[in-house]
């Protein structure tokens, strides 16, 4: 199915964007004319040695970079060529910085200088254009300072809040530690996101939980920030009579850069940290329902993979599950990679871990799956890897026995989308976890047409 739905809007017009418009445009020209009148024409040892030097080594750099990303498997697709283009550019500023430095008038060394950060930046610029990871110049800030999360609230005002019957007319955000005894797993302070109708009895009343997870390269509030979840779950609450999920933003990962893809492995019992530390913290200290009709996960890139996998190995505790451009099976790199990274080696544990070898081994009893990926996608040739990846495994789901719908939507392969993706499905799964005052939905009418399996990258 597509969904003619649009990012317009989505984070507010009022706010300076950091993937289109004026900003990124004005510092990558700057960032250009900068360069240019620092490498100026010189003498003909600059421009026949030490030009043709820095090009080669931009190049070089541009080459490795490259090579870095396709062996760990950072991306879902090809990266866009301005990102290589300033790549280049930002290894061959440095050298001419370097070699340029002695023998030119001071004004060009200041320029030399001021075109290195500049180009750093116009490359920083284009790999955010790319992923989305900061919408706008106000995201940016605030994840760089630290600053509060939307809506955020002290643990012990909640309570408070709560035990008086205190209802805000939006919902609460709360900085939580989830613990890790079960699991062992070293993991970063995550958020819990309380509706207003958990304010409205003591003991609170036991609502649905959906669990939020994001991309390879993460931090907790990333859901928050750039995938502009609070505004999306307050919305919707505000049609509801304060109704909506309790959503927990976790950490599956630890660090930014540990790609842990929610599995037990060497780099950590992610998955148990999940299951055993996060669900009974939520019920213990929130009061959300234990029972699985009313457990959910979202989550979105490497997240959309991790909401798979354990909606699949635990249909016991998840009833369902929006995945949004996830991979066919973990991926850190390619299969080879993979297994050696993320199972120590082993084809056993990797074949314990993939969706489509679980789901083989069992038949499910109402569970529900939405799978999204970014189009206009089935018109090209070949297919992307997220588009099979997804007709693959809702097919391969729906003949065990879970409902599923693959919906396409307009965008990229970017925060973006994943915020979109959200809203659009937000109602949907709200229903199916049975939410108060929310009506039940079917799916979006799809087809699962059989297609090659082969895995998808973020």
């Amino acid at each position: 199915m597509t969904i003619g739905a649009t990012n317009t809007g989505l984070y507010g017009e009022q706010h300076v964007s950091l993937t289109h418009g004026w900003l990124p445009f004005t510092v990558q020209a700057l960032a250009a004319a900068v360069l240019i009148l620092a490498v100026g024409w010189r003498n003909q040892r600059w421009r026949t040695l030490w030009l043709p030097f820095a090009a080669m080594s931009g190049l070089l750099l541009t080459a490795a970079a490259r090579w870095v990303m396709t062996s760990q498997g950072w991306s879902d697709g090809p990266a866009p060529t301005r990102l290589w283009i300033w790549t280049a550019v930002t290894g061959a500023a440095v050298v001419l910085l370097i070699v340029g430095w002695h023998a030119t008038r001071l004004w060009r060394r200041g320029l030399a200088v001021l075109s290195v950060p500049l180009c750093v930046l116009s490359t920083g610029l284009t790999v955010n254009t790319w992923v989305g990871y900061f919408p706008n110049l106000d995201t940016a800030w605030e994840q760089v300072n630290s600053a509060p999360l939307p809506n955020q609230t002290r643990p012990e005002t909640v309570v408070a809040m709560q035990k008086a019957r205190q209802i805000p007319s939006k919902g609460s955000v709360v900085e939580v530690q989830t613990g890790s005894a079960a699991s062992g797993f070293k993991h970063r302070d995550e958020y819990v996101y309380l509706p207003p109708a958990w304010f409205a009895s003591s003991p609170p009343p036991p609502l649905p939980m959906v669990m939020m997870i994001g991309g390879e390269f993460n931090t907790p509030a990333d859901w928050l920030r750039a995938g502009n979840a609070i505004k999306t779950v307050d919305d919707f609450a505000a049609a509801h009579n304060g109704n909506a999920p309790v959503l927990v933003f976790v950490d599956p990962g630890g660090s930014f850069n540990n790609d842990t893809e929610c599995v037990n492995g060497p780099r950590g019992n992610s998955a148990d940290h999940l299951i055993e530390d996060v669900l009974p913290f939520m019920t213990a200290t929130y009061g959300v329902s234990a029972d699985r009709r009313h457990r959910g996960i979202v989550g979105w890139s490497m997240g959309g993979t991790c909401a798979v996998d354990l909606a699949v190995m635990h249909p016991d505790l998840f009833s369902a599950f929006q995945d949004i451009a996830g991979d066919i099976a973990p991926n850190a790199g390619d299969r080879p990679q993979t297994v050696q990274r993320l199972f120590g080696g082993s084809t056993a544990k990797y074949a314990d871990w993939d969706p489509m070898t679980v789901m083989s081994r069992r038949t499910y009893n109402d569970i529900a799956a939405w799978y999204d990926i970014n189009g206009p996608e089935l018109s090209r040739n070949p297919l992307p890897a997220q588009t099979v990846a997804a007709h693959s495994l809702c097919g391969a789901g729906s003949s065990r026995g879970i409902r599923c719908a693959v919906v396409e939507q307009p965008g990229k392969h970017d925060w973006p989308f994943a915020a979109q993706a959200f809203s659009v499905a937000l109602p949907w799964l709200a229903g199916q976890l049975g939410t108060p005052d929310v009506p039940r939905l079917p799916l979006p009418g799809a087809t699962a047409p059989a297609m090659p399996v082969e895995a998808a990258r973020r």
